[in-house]
């Protein structure tokens, strides 16, 4: 097995949304916000290759929506997805499975592409299968009116219209090893309905991708949960049993919206859990 860091794009979100009701004079220090009050952001995917199988966790924002949509996001930068694969030597072709952590537009709109003719919407990688799973696809494709921004059709149906959607089976605990993947899914609710945590046997190593259940490593505290989050009471004792579970493990935790730390580790103090270590890719996924 072999993984790769894929840098889809760097984006820009606000601040006081990302840290909720954590004031800025302490979220600041370790986020620090530009004159608009944006946090720099990353979408840091992860390509498994596993013997004949190419599997991408997440997507990125993608590229097809208007200029005054990604006008809301500051993009920056230089990195694609496209830019990060011909890095390791693959193209979007190649890769046989995508798989959704969840189907907000900033972790699946990369699924998506216009067609040729731009007169309608087609798999960005035609040879995959899709896997999200049941609860959350329904949570989706029928959005309550807090996350209806950011579960877009037009990233999401393309994606059931070509056939190639496979649903993972709904799960009977909270960490099953899934069968269709090869590797453990924690499922977590605070964020959004089952959003799922991979955890990846590496070496001799655990690499979980962390998605939304922590952004960044200015996230590791209890309390700093995001505005975006629908259950934010869920997603202390959730973020709570994980990060213990991670500084007793030594799990290497693969951040995907930290735009500047890309892996880290945590550990147990008198504060409760909090950062230890900060790797780049490059010394982790060698």
């Amino acid at each position: 097995m072999k993984l790769y860091p894929i840098e889809t794009g760097n984006f820009k979100l606000d601040g006081g949304a990302m840290f909720g009701v954590v004031p800025k004079t302490i979220w600041n220090k370790t986020n620090p916000a530009d004159a608009n009050n944006q946090i720099d952001m990353a979408a840091r995917c992860l390509l498994i290759e596993d013997e004949n199988r190419l599997i991408l966790i997440d997507t990125g924002m993608g590229n097809k929506q208007s200029e005054k949509f990604f006008g809301y996001y500051s993009l920056w930068g230089s990195h694609s997805i496209d830019t990060s694969l011909a890095k390791y030597g693959f193209h979007r072709d190649d890769i046989t499975d995508v798989f959704l952590t969840h189907l907000h537009f900033d972790h699946c709109g990369g699924c998506v592409n216009w067609n040729k003719a731009k007169t309608g919407y087609e798999p960005a990688f035609k040879n995959a299968k899709f896997w999200t799973n049941e609860n959350h696809w329904q949570w989706a494709t029928e959005p309550n009116p807090r996350e209806k921004a950011s579960f877009l059709s037009e990233n999401i149906l393309p994606m059931q219209e070509s056939g190639q959607l496979h649903f993972i089976p709904k799960p009977k605990s909270d960490f099953e090893i899934s069968k269709e993947l090869g590797f453990g899914i924690l499922y977590v609710d605070g964020h959004t309905e089952k959003q799922m945590i991979p955890h990846i046997q590496y070496q001799d190593k655990t690499i979980v991708f962390c998605a939304d259940l922590l952004p960044t490593a200015g996230h590791i505290p209890i309390p700093y949960v995001m505005g975006y989050d629908t259950r934010p009471l869920l997603t202390m004792p959730e973020k709570t049993q994980f990060l213990s579970a991670a500084a007793d493990n030594n799990y290497y935790l693969f951040l995907e919206h930290d735009a500047h730390n890309q892996i880290i580790t945590v550990q147990h103090t008198e504060k409760g859990v909090r950062l230890n270590q900060v790797f780049s890719c490059d010394e982790i996924l060698r």
